[in-house]
């Protein structure tokens, strides 16, 4: 089996979940004899994929964008060319089984004509909370539903994002949706060293409104006050906003609510050395950080919304999402007994167990395959009633 990967998503990030994802799902498949993975990228910035064999090799112009790189010159112009290039020669050969797209963009259709496509969904958060996306460069909702009813299948990586898309597409083949978790990547490098807080609470990732991090400032704020040395600590995500400054300035908290940048192999010395992670979001259609923390020996405070009961089951201390007072409780509990930390700490690292990257890519190889004989065979009944 020949498969063509859409090099979108490597264009757009440098670091992220649905890039990690597909690196860790065709690193997996690639290691199988009989499968060929065909990326039409020679050099990347996206931190995921360049540390992988999964690059198409060319030398010399590997060695001529090292040397624009070395003299600051920015090659991403001609990157991006080279890789239409390379995808339309592939797409113009018709030398592969079945073509999958990274991320919501559909200028591929016209180039893949009767090929099968497997599509992964991730979320339903443009959908669900169009309040927070109305200026989308990507057309997200509009892109990913021509997708959905076009692709021969789709991958959806959580149950409850299966039944999101389902409910907003109540006409859709239940049986065209296929459910597969993530695995689990994330490892504590013991040769690194981080400075962290002696005493901290954990924040990770993006900050963005449906994320609920203001819910968790007004949640945590008298219990920082009455712990002088506790400190929130935000985790990557960019630096704080003249907005989020002064809302946090105004509660008199600029001491104890901190915004800290990682390297990857840092991450897990984050969770580890945590006193908890919460991780208070509206929706998620997964949840990565919810797995990193698991991995890492980290308890964890989640919403009860979305895919967060699916992925860490009794693991997960939940609170009502829409209740800073409930989130509060939650949080004083857990600070407070030092036992329970140590009891979820070990669930979270059995419930880690049921996720794998290798599992997850065969799950995605019987997609793959189903895909292409339901191409099959729908290219067979056409001809059959001619």
């Amino acid at each position: 089996m020949k498969i063509l990967v859409d090099p979108q998503i490597f264009s757009q990030q440098t670091y992220g979940g649905i890039s990690r994802y597909y690196t860790e799902i065709f690193s997996e498949i690639k290691k199988r004899k009989d499968i060929q993975v065909i990326l039409p990228i020679y050099y990347t910035d996206n931190f995921y994929l360049k540390t992988t064999d999964l690059l198409s090799k060319n030398k010399l112009l590997t060695s001529v964008y090292d040397l624009l790189s070395f003299f600051k010159i920015s090659t991403k112009t001609l990157r991006r060319k080279k890789t239409e290039k390379f995808l339309t020669q592939v797409c113009q050969g018709n030398n592969y089984d079945v073509f999958v797209p990274t991320y919501y963009n559909p200028y591929f259709l016209d180039l893949i004509t009767e090929k099968p496509f497997v599509l992964t969904v991730y979320d339903m958060i443009h959908e669900l909370f169009p309040q927070y996306f109305s200026d989308d460069p990507y057309r997200v909702t509009e892109n990913k539903k021509k997708l959905i009813y076009k692709a021969t299948r789709i991958i959806a990586v959580s149950h409850n994002t299966k039944k999101d898309i389902l409910a907003i597409f109540p006409d859709l083949d239940p049986e065209k949706i296929h459910v597969i978790h993530h695995g689990s990547s994330i490892k504590i490098d013991v040769n690194t060293k981080v400075n962290l807080p002696a005493n901290y609470i954990l924040y990770v990732g993006s900050r963005a409104d449906y994320k609920n991090f203001k819910l968790l400032v007004n949640a945590i704020n008298p219990i920082l006050k009455e712990n002088p040395d506790l400190v929130l600590l935000a985790a990557g995500g960019g630096e704080f906003s003249e907005e989020e400054i002064n809302f946090i300035q105004k509660l008199d908290l600029g001491k104890q609510i901190k915004q800290t940048t990682f390297e990857e192999n840092e991450l897990g010395h984050f969770y580890k050395n945590a006193e908890f992670f919460v991780f208070p979001s509206q929706y998620e259609g997964f949840g990565i950080p919810v797995l990193e923390s698991m991995a890492c020996g980290c308890p964890i405070i989640l919403s009860d919304s979305g895919s967060f009961p699916e992925v860490a089951g009794d693991a997960g201390i939940y609170f009502d999402s829409m209740s800073e007072d409930d989130l509060r409780t939650k949080i004083k509990m857990l600070l407070d007994d030092e036992d329970m930390r140590t009891q979820f700490s070990g669930k979270g690292l059995e419930q880690v167990k049921k996720f794998d990257w290798k599992v997850a890519a065969e799950q995605c190889l019987e997609v793959y395959r189903g895909a292409i004989e339901d191409k099959k065979n729908e290219i067979n009944n056409i001809n059959d009633k001619l």
